[in-house]
């Protein structure tokens, strides 16, 4: 085999992982409640295939080798692939946005909700893109692991930045810069995904939790606390209380964040390490502070008023889902409008008051309290002054890197 070949392979703790996020993690469940996002950063699991096999088309593709003859002038269309429940909706099941932008442009969209999880969309379309070919789809969101993969393998085209007036100005600064595609060359988010801290007011005595210096030390929450299956999640939220970035994070700092949960867990401190099914326990009072999604609270608060969440001063993690062009799309003019186009902040706005995730776009708050002055000051839908700074995520790993963390990660939870 070509060494430019040479695939990336899943060890057994990825694997693990990946298993853990499609039955009880981010995954597992319908966009609209719970996330789904593949914190293991694996590709794929069982009979959906993996990059253990040849012919994987060399990272190093090159502009030339992405792009396609752009038919978006003759053939006035575009086909976007996203999540279930990810876009407003309106009388009978149409989706006002993108009906206007349809009378605006004379675009027509093609929306397909076929995304389930990330690993079974890849599932989908790798053997396309590992053969150059065209997906059959223009604009695709995929979570921020598996864009930063199919980026380096070469396999997304690079954004067009004269076309993108709207989104090249308004993108908010928090989601600016990740380290898997410096300038947001080939990607804008749609959302962000926040991991926090939550708790049961019923459950503490009416006591705040914080922290996550907390979770693994406060006595009086002894077996009653619950962190996440998802390891960027955890550690993440661990490195961040320690004083380390997860931006950075070196070895060391990993093992002595791993250290340091491994302490609380011998103390007997943590009751669990849950996926998505934390809800339940959370609102019956048996996990009286957790780790949790900040999508999950909003639903959470509204259902039961003992639920309350806190942004840890140290600051909290933050994930992705983001809009891209694969390799080879017939129509990457008329995707480059769409994409333009979510983030006009009116259109923004629609957006976010369904979806309820945090909105990567500026100046969108006022339009949004035209539709719900609520929504327009919960923090976890417009992060406000205080918090925003207070995001981070995780550095991208290597494969050698990410095998040897979710490997001491597994052996942490038991998994």
């Amino acid at each position: 085999m070509d060494a430019r070949h040479e695939p990336e392979s899943l060890s057994p703790p990825q694997t693990a992982a990946i298993r853990r996020s499609l039955t009880s993690g981010r995954m597992a469940v319908t966009r609209r409640s719970l996330l789904r996002a593949g914190g293991a950063g694996a590709i794929a699991v069982g009979g959906l295939g993996t990059l253990s096999g040849c012919g994987i088309p060399p990272a190093g593709r090159t502009e030339a080798d992405n792009s396609a003859d752009d038919h978006s002038a003759e053939e006035k269309k575009v086909v976007f692939s996203n999540w279930t429940e990810y876009m407003d909706v309106g009388k009978g099941n149409r989706h006002p946005t993108l009906d206007a932008f349809q009378r605006r442009t004379g675009i027509t969209v093609k929306y397909t909700e076929d995304i389930n999880d990330n690993v079974e969309f890849f599932g989908k379309i790798k053997p396309q893109l590992a053969a150059g070919q065209d997906t059959g789809r223009d604009l695709m969101c995929v979570t921020d692991w598996l864009a930063a993969r199919m980026i380096r393998l070469g396999w997304i085209q690079p954004l067009d930045a004269a076309q993108l007036p709207h989104a090249y100005t308004n993108l908010a600064k928090p989601f600016r810069t990740p380290d898997w595609d410096p300038g947001r060359v080939h990607s804008y988010p749609w959302t962000g995904i926040p991991a926090v801290i939550a708790y049961n007011k019923k459950a503490t005595g009416g006591r705040k939790v914080t922290s996550v210096s907390q979770l693994l030390d406060d006595p009086k929450l002894k077996g009653r606390v619950g962190l996440l299956t998802e390891m960027r999640d955890t550690v993440g939220l661990t490195l961040l209380d320690m004083g380390k970035r997860p931006e950075t994070v070196t070895a060391d700092e990993y093992d002595a964040a791993i250290a340091r949960l491994q302490k609380a867990a011998d103390r007997g401190q943590i009751r669990r390490f849950t996926g998505n099914d934390y809800t339940g326990d959370l609102t019956k009072g048996d996990l009286a502070a957790c780790m949790a999604w900040a999508g999950d609270l909003i639903q959470l608060q509204a259902d039961n008023p003992e639920i309350a969440f806190a942004i840890p001063d140290a600051g909290y993690m933050t994930a992705t889902d983001n809009l891209l062009i694969p390799a080879k799309a017939r129509h990457k003019r008329n995707a480059e409008r769409l994409i333009d186009y979510f983030y006009e902040p009116e259109v923004a706005a629609k957006i976010a008051a369904y979806i309820n995730y945090v909105c990567p776009v500026d100046g969108v708050r006022d339009e949004l309290a035209k539709i719900d002055k609520a929504l327009a000051d919960n923090p976890l839908i417009l992060p406000d002054d205080e918090m925003a700074p207070k995001s981070h995520a995780f550095r991208s790993l290597s494969s050698t890197e990410e095998a040897a963390f979710e490997d001491k990660f597994a052996k942490l939870t038991g998994a």
